[in-house]
């Protein structure tokens, strides 16, 4: 015994058309800032050093020893994702 296609089909091909490509796809999402772009117009006072004791939140300015500047990406847990010049790196903090 089969489903019928019709049942299948349960109005999920709406909601996935407005996010999809013709062949299925989601479609890109818009291009993240460059380095460039963050650091414009920034002032060396608004940099905080690292520290992995510290707690650090997404859009965070923070000073590498090794790195240098960057601006936290995102936070997963005890891990943040940080935008440095030459790329991204994954480093430790304290999670609140």
């Amino acid at each position: 015994m089969s489903i019928k296609r019709t049942k299948q089909r349960s109005g999920t091909s709406a909601r996935r058309a407005a996010n999809a490509d013709f062949f299925g796809f989601d479609k890109p999402k818009d291009p993240e800032k460059t380095w460039g772009e963050h650091m414009a117009e920034r002032n060396e006072e608004v940099f905080v050093p690292y520290a992995i004791t510290s707690r650090f939140a997404s859009g965070a300015l923070i000073s590498h020893p090794t790195f240098g500047k960057g601006i936290v990406t995102a936070v997963d847990g005890a891990r943040i994702v940080v935008l440095f010049e030459t790329g991204t790196k994954k480093l430790g903090h304290t999670p609140g």
